[in-house]
């Protein structure tokens, strides 16, 4: 099984991207599988947009290959980022069928990232993918993404058990 990280930050190696590699490792290890490989949306840049981009081509075959997708994105204008958008829309439909997807949103405040993450989790199920229970986060905890990330992963797991 293999597990594939998106952040959706357009800046690459933000704290969005810390917190999601780290639920990535955390559910890899409680799963006993291999380091997830990480798509960095923003390092995709102009290639987002340009037709036959070989490294927004790998990323979308790394999504479709992906048994577990574990999607982030900090919360902009009350949503997902418009970079993580344009990456999912090159997707066809029902293209996440049959994966597994962990919505994962940071934000100021929780209201905020509760309403982010209930429409990433809506737009990964309009994809076809089984959407995990979402990991909303406030800026605030982010210092705490490991102890997070794996308090996420031992209750993700006892859910599906």
């Amino acid at each position: 099984m293999s597990i594939v990280v998106v952040s959706g930050n357009p800046r690459a190696g933000s704290r969005t991207s810390t917190l999601a590699g780290a639920v990535g490792d955390a559910i890899a290890e409680r799963l006993g599988l291999d380091a997830p490989t990480t798509i960095e949306v923003g390092a995709l840049g102009a290639g987002l947009m340009t037709p036959g981009d070989e490294p927004t081509a790998a990323a979308v075959a790394a999504l479709r290959g992906a048994e577990v997708l574990v999607v982030a994105t900090p919360t902009y204008k009350g949503s997902y980022t418009g970079v993580l958008k344009v990456l999912l829309d090159q997707l066809p439909a029902n293209a996440l069928a049959g994966k597994r997807a962990v919505p994962v949103v940071t934000a100021g405040i929780a209201p905020q990232a509760e309403a982010a993450a209930a429409l990433l989790a809506q737009l990964l199920a309009e994809l076809g993918a089984d959407v995990a229970p979402g990991l909303p986060v406030v800026e605030a905890r982010l210092p705490d993404a490991a102890a997070l990330a794996k308090a996420y992963a031992d209750a993700l797991d006892s859910t599906s058990r």
